[in-house]
């Protein structure tokens, strides 16, 4: 089986961690989206981070 990591998205305006992913281990870009902040109720840009 292949590797697994486990990685979380936390916003960059209020610093929570919202969404939580698995991905392969030999992926090492970091990923930037905007998504649904439930703390600031709004639509703000996420970077992934390791757990």
């Amino acid at each position: 089986m292949a590797e697994r990591v486990i990685n979380m998205l936390q916003c960059t305006t209020c610093k929570s961690k919202n969404y939580y992913f698995a991905s392969g281990k030999k992926k090492e870009n970091k990923l930037e989206i905007k998504k649904f902040c439930p703390k600031c109720k709004k639509r703000t840009v996420h970077k992934s981070g390791k757990v």
